[in-house]
């Protein structure tokens, strides 16, 4: 998937949406941690209040989503901007146990480091300075990024391709998905408090979101947040009828501490290939924005069907990137169903129609079938 096709996931769908992204990590619970009790809605207000700016430390990633094993997917994607990116990204992703290390130090400098078997991938912001970086190929993007636009302006993405979105680098972290989950959370959802629980050897309190409706694939989802800043460290999710976590993210070290700024300085290793990108300036954006003569903004947007943890997303035909399907790694990741072709993990169902239509959501693929049927 792109991050094309993260802007339309709703949050319940946030871990289909973690191929577009490369991150990190899972948590133990350890030793019996006593802290003063809280409610739901306490912690939740923790989380809220959090004000953590600036950080470092290492992320870990874990997933057993029951996926079909395959052969590597080979070489790994060049940091240049569309440049061999597709399917060999999303099972290498997918399949793979990751480590990361993070560097934050407010809005405009970041750090994030993916540390592969045999390489090692970057993504450095400083300031108006955006660096993708991958040592397999030793292979370089520098996209200079406009001024941050002023209120009623908009950044085009059009001169740059969607999956490498160079609005900020959006790098997934518990924090991240935490806001997410949290901003789905309404009546279909029973929000309790766990056990208290250690992470990167800080205490913290467990939040767990369950699903009230027996339709889709998650179980729960348990976020932990740190119990002196409030910041999510590590999160959880659970699938049906499965006893270990589907997919798993979290710190498995972490300081509070600005980074040193020497972090944030980036300089292409000697005989790198570099590919140079500009983002055009902010333009304005209409309050009432009207689709330019001829074009039919319901024809080309996805349209979503059902509530909370059930929803299902549609997608348009021509929304899957060129060249998925010719994948030699395609035929082994779906399975073929009347009509197109179906992924399905414990998590996430995607449904693939020969007409060029897609459909994904956290269900049954029954569920997907029923929703791309002729009403």
């Amino acid at each position: 998937m792109t991050r094309r096709w993260l802007r339309w996931l709703p949050a319940a769908m946030v871990p289909a949406a973690l191929t577009a992204a490369a991150l990190a990590g899972s948590y133990q619970a350890g030793a019996a941690v006593s802290l003063p009790g809280k409610s739901a809605a306490e912690i939740i207000a923790m989380i809220g209040r959090s004000d953590v700016r600036a950080l470092s430390g290492t992320l870990r990633q874990s997933s057993e989503l029951g996926l079909p094993q395959l052969p590597s997917a080979g070489p790994l994607p060049s940091a240049r901007p569309g440049a061999n990116q597709g399917l060999a990204a999303v099972i290498e992703l997918l399949g793979t146990p990751h480590t990361a290390r993070i560097y934050l130090d407010g809005p405009s400098k970041a750090r994030f480091q993916i540390m592969d078997t045999l390489a090692e991938r970057d993504v450095v912001r400083n300031g108006k300075d955006l660096w993708l970086y991958n040592s397999a190929d030793n292979s370089a993007a520098h996209i200079t990024l406009p001024d941050a636009p002023a209120p009623g302006t908009r950044t085009p993405h059009a001169h740059v391709p969607a999956d490498q979105d160079p609005k900020t680098p959006e790098m997934t972290t518990p924090e991240a998905l935490a806001q997410r989950f949290l901003a789905a959370v309404d009546p279909s959802t029973e929000v309790t408090v766990g056990d208290p629980t250690t992470v990167a050897g800080r205490t913290a309190y467990q939040l767990v979101l369950k699903p009230r409706s027996t339709g889709t694939l998650l179980d729960s989802v348990t976020l932990a947040v740190d119990s002196a800043s409030g910041l999510p460290l590590g999160i959880q999710l659970r699938a049906r009828e499965q006893a270990a976590p589907a997919f798993s993210l979290a710190f498995s070290d972490i300081s509070l501490a600005a980074p040193e700024s020497s972090v944030f300085a980036f300089t292409p290793p000697r005989g790198a290939s570099i590919e140079e990108k500009t983002v055009t300036s902010p333009v304005p954006v209409p309050e009432s924005k009207h689709p330019a003569p001829g074009t039919h903004p319901a024809a080309t947007r996805p349209t979503v069907t059902g509530k909370g943890w059930d929803t299902v997303v549609a997608f348009p035909a021509g929304v899957l990137p060129a060249g998925v399907r010719s994948a030699p790694a395609f035929a082994q990741l779906t399975q073929a169903v009347p009509g197109g072709r179906a992924l399905s993990s414990s998590l996430v169902t995607v449904l693939m129609l020969d007409d060029g239509r897609v459909f994904a959501g956290m269900v049954p693929l029954e569920r997907l079938q029923a929703a791309a049927a002729p009403q």
